[in-house]
Parts: C-alpha cells; structure tokens; sequence
C-alpha cells in the first residue's frame, strides 16, 4: 500500500481530491487530501507546509502530489516528511526566489493559453467554469460549485519562494493535454527548463483528478 498526500491549488479545497481519494482506496492505496489555509490573509507558504505537515506527521512513507498552486506549497514539506516521490498535476514550478505572481508572467502563461485557445476556437479570455470544468461531470461540478470556495490569500502570491533549488526527492509529473490553463507545450517546458523532467501527458483538463480520477489513479499507482 502506498500513502498519496494530496495537495489542492488555489482555494487550498481539499474536496477536490475526494473522487481520486475513492479510486485510490479501491485499487487498495490510502490518499490523505490537505485543506490549505487558502482564504487565511495572514497564511503564508510557510504556514501551508506546516498545514501539510501536520495532515501527515504520522502516515509514514508518502508520495507528495501537487495540484497547479500546489507547485509552490508542496516542495516546503519534503524535508519535514518521508516523502518517497514528489508528483506535480497541472502544476506550477518554482523557481528560487519567484513568487506565484510573478510566474505566470515569468514562464508565458498568458501567451500559451491564448494561443490554445485560438487554435481550438475557443475565446481567448478566462472563464472559470468553461476553462476549469470543461470536461467535469456536470453533477460533480454542481456539487463543487454548490459547496462554494475559499479564496486564495494575496499573500501566497507575493511571497518568494524560499528553497534555493528543488528538493532533492525523485519528481515526476502529469499534465492534462486539453488544460486550458496551463497548456501542456507549456507545462512541458517548464519542467524541463526547471528540473530536467518530462512529464506524463494524459487526457483532461487542469481539473483531471475531478473529470477522470480512475485515469489519474492509474498514473499514480503505475497500472
């Protein structure tokens, strides 16, 4: 049996990871989901690695996976834990000293998404529901939208990243080929130019563990 600890992104929800919880446990592996301090104005990265720290002082041995934001908060933690393997899902990489605002515009975010989007016919500005959910089940993402969500804090984007190089654990990643968010010719980049690593492209968006978690469960447990 292997331990997931399940870092949310942005909001820091940790309802995201229930349907990846459930498949993870039907293939008989445990997930720990985390609740972030997201809307905490006074919460930092710092106190997001103590948050994930304390979920998971005691589960032993773990595979750390980092949803999008959850790029910047996870890393924190490895020193702190017996993490065994660092996954990234759709998520952002830090660079030492870069903070999370400062990324998008660092790594071309705004660029990439547009050009996705006008080569699938999409419009070019930002819509939630249609750029998160796109290929969610209409009932989850009822629920998810139903349930509301946590702001996330300024703080946690004007904060430097503090780690003066990557943590030194085995890292992998899996990026959604139809995330509309962070496109995967852009993600794939950045996780070369940054760690040398390629990524896993599967099918989905940047919501992939909500839309097809028995697929993302599969990646992460090597079926």
């Amino acid at each position: 049996m292997t331990t997931f600890l399940l870092v949310p992104g942005a909001g820091g929800d940790a309802r995201f990871w229930d349907r990846l919880v459930a498949e993870l446990e039907a293939r008989g592996h445990r997930g720990i989901p985390v609740q972030l301090p997201a809307a905490d104005e006074s919460a930092g990265l710092a106190a997001y690695a103590d948050e994930i720290v304390a979920v998971a002082r005691d589960a032993g041995p773990l595979v750390l996976v980092a949803q999008s934001l959850g790029g910047f908060s996870a890393p924190l933690a490895v020193d702190r834990l017996d993490v065994e393997r660092l996954v990234l899902l759709n998520a952002m990489v830090p660079a030492p000293g870069e903070t999370a605002g400062e990324w998008w515009s660092n790594v071309g975010q705004g660029q990439a998404a547009r050009a996705a989007a006008r080569r699938d016919g999409r419009p070019e500005e930002f819509d939630m529901v249609e750029d998160f959910f796109h290929d969610v089940p209409p009932d989850v993402t009822e629920e998810i939208l139903a349930g509301g969500g946590s702001d996330e804090s300024e703080r946690s984007f004007t904060e430097p990243w503090p780690l003066d190089r990557w943590p030194d654990v085995p890292t992998s990643g899996i990026a959604g080929a139809d995330d509309r968010l962070f496109p995967p010719d852009l993600q794939q980049r950045v996780a070369r130019e940054r760690l040398g690593i390629d990524l896993t492209v599967v099918p989905g968006g940047h919501l992939v563990a909500l839309a097809n978690p028995g697929l993302v469960a599969g990646v992460l447990v090597g079926d």
